[in-house]
C-alpha cells in the first residue's frame, strides 16, 4: 500500500509540474515532496504511528532544507540531476511551511482507516 501511495503521490507531483506553474507548482511540488518522504516512512517501517510518520518526514524535509544554507546541495546538483530532485539548491524559507502541509495531510490520510475501524 505504501510502495502504491509512494507512486502515486510521484505521479501526482510530476502532474502538478506539468500543468501548473509558478508558485501552485512550487509550494505544491514542496507538499508532495514531504508526503512522499512519510510514505516512504511507512514503506520502510510499516507499524510507525501516524504522528511519527508525518513527524520523521517533517524533520527530514526541514533538514534538508536547512542543509541548503550550507552551499552543499547547491554544489551537488550542479553535478547530479539526482541530488537536485532530492536535496534542491536554494534556501527558501516559506518551504518550511508547505513541509507542514504535506506531513498533517499524510498524518490525515494514515489516521483515516484508524477512525474508521469499530471500537472493542
Amino acid at each position: 500500500m505504501a510502495a502504491a501511495a509512494a507512486l502515486v503521490t510521484v505521479g501526482a507531483g510530476l502532474g502538478l509540474r506539468a500543468v501548473a506553474t509558478g508558485d501552485v507548482a512550487k509550494y505544491g511540488g514542496d507538499a508532495l515532496y514531504t508526503l512522499l518522504v512519510l510514505t516512504l516512512v511507512v514503506l520502510l517501517a510499516p507499524r510507525t504511528p501516524p504522528a511519527r510518520a508525518a513527524g520523521v518526514a517533517l524533520a527530514v524535509s526541514w533538514a534538508v532544507e536547512l542543509l541548503q544554507l550550507t552551499g552543499l546541495p547547491a554544489e551537488l546538483s550542479a553535478r547530479s540531476t539526482a541530488a537536485r530532485l532530492v536535496l534542491g539548491s536554494t534556501f527558501n524559507a516559506p518551504d518550511l511551511f508547505w513541509y507542514v502541509i504535506g506531513a498533517a495531510a499524510g498524518w490525515l490520510v494514515l489516521r483515516a482507516p484508524a477512525r474508521r475501524r469499530p471500537a472493542r
